[in-house]
């Protein structure tokens, strides 16, 4: 075998190896993040015995985090177009997890809250860099990555709350906190030693380099809407669910199952529908997403209690899928050296309609009551289908558009 013929036979699996690393690792560091956003919960009691807040202090505390995560999205999307984002990344994670080892040393509400802003602040550089790194690596193939990639988000949100939860049995909440910081520096430690390069200079070396520079830009507009309302009809449910199932007879235990099952699903729709996109399009995945959750939505408040719970764990596929799909979409509709900013934007309005949409859903289901109020997040989520449609067109590459 000639060398030319070695050297073309061994960059592709360089490139396969580089791409898996990177699928690896940004896996792993959203897990520990996700993890970190949600441990808030299982945490807010003890602080409330611990330092005697009200719910409104509770509240601002789990604000503080999202807040600082959200809106720096899209400034850490910026920087990421002049540092190289795997810098950016072990900055963010290991920043995180000072935050909850300050957290750990607090001695008040006011030292508590700047903890939990530092951690947030250090968490929002990881959706827009990893899920560029993930796209970057694996170029036109990067929808069934990128699923796989959120769903490590979910097992995160599963595994780590729980483990906090039984740390918290056998240990204060002040040493939880520290081997939580633990984890989140040696997550950091990973993305040094394993994670390739993902700034500027790796795009010009990666598959990603063949994406269309700037095709279809016009259509990114079109997908943060959907993505905006796809959250909402997400959101607007699960806060109506538990109202739904108790007036069906469920009782609290009932409940927590029921809402476990749309959570298992959710992960589960987070990863298969990353690949279903890949292989039938956007458009179609969409179509069928959509149209199955407004369908199950309204199946969901006609049936019965046990029938009803029956067809959650599908519901959460379908609330949880199109996400998979729309995230996929973003490098797709953006200029290779834009693609953390493009990803920090559709975080962030998807993100801000997640804490905006029960708000709005809670006042229709004050007026309307909660079955109306549910029953409305199913129209939503039909008037997605026509946004679909729109923004197929500016999908070139799209098997539903071929």
């Amino acid at each position: 075998m000639t060398e030319s013929a070695t050297t073309a036979t061994e960059t592709p699996r360089s490139d396969r190896a580089r791409a898996t690393r990177t699928l690896t690792v940004t896996g792993l560091n959203h897990a520990l993040h996700d993890g970190y956003t949600d441990v808030i919960y299982v945490l807010l009691p003890v602080w409330q015995t611990e330092f005697a807040l009200s719910y409104g202090l509770l509240a601002l505390l789990r604000g503080l985090y999202a807040g600082a995560m959200a809106g720096l999205q899209i400034p850490v999307g910026r920087i990421a177009e002049r540092i190289d984002g795997k810098i950016i990344l072990i900055a963010g994670t290991a920043l995180s997890a000072l935050g909850y080892l300050f957290a750990g040393f607090s001695g008040g509400i006011v030292g508590l809250g700047l903890a939990l802003a530092l951690s947030g602040a250090g968490s929002s550089t990881q959706h827009p860099i990893a899920s560029a790194a993930v796209s970057r690596a694996y170029g036109k193939t990067a929808r069934g990555p990128l699923g796989i990639y959120n769903f490590t988000g979910d097992l995160g949100k599963a595994a780590i709350p729980a483990l906090t939860s039984v740390l918290l049995v056998i240990m204060t909440w002040r040493h939880t906190l520290l081997l939580l910081a633990l984890a989140g520096l040696l997550v950091a430690v990973c993305i040094v030693v394993w994670m390739p390069a993902v700034g500027r200079s790796a795009a010009s070396r990666t598959p990603a380099a063949s994406h269309r520079e700037g095709a279809g830009g016009s259509g990114f507009p079109w997908l943060l809407a959907i993505g905006i309302l796809d959250t909402a009809v997400r959101m607007g449910f699960l806060t109506f669910l538990p109202f739904l199932l108790r007036d069906k007879g469920a009782s609290l235990p009932t409940n927590g199952f029921a809402l476990a099952l749309v959570f298992i699903g959710g992960a589960a729709g987070k990863f298969t529908c990353g690949w279903l996109g890949e292989r039938v399009g956007t458009l179609r995945t969409v179509l069928i997403t959509e149209g199955g959750t407004a369908a199950l939505i309204l199946s969901v408040l006609a049936l019965p209690l046990m029938p009803a719970i029956v067809l959650l764990p599908l519901l959460g596929v379908m609330l949880n899928g199109t996400s998979s799909v729309l995230y996929g979409t973003v490098p797709e509709l953006t200029p290779p050296h834009r693609t953390e900013r493009a990803f920090a934007l559709f975080y962030t309005g998807t993100i801000g309609s997640g804490a905006v949409a029960p708000v709005l859903y809670g006042v229709l289901g004050d007026a309307l009551g909660p079955s109306l109020a549910t029953a409305a997040t199913a129209v939503t989520a039909l008037a997605i289908s026509p946004l679909a449609i729109v923004l197929a067109r500016h999908l070139a590459d799209d098997p539903a558009t071929a």
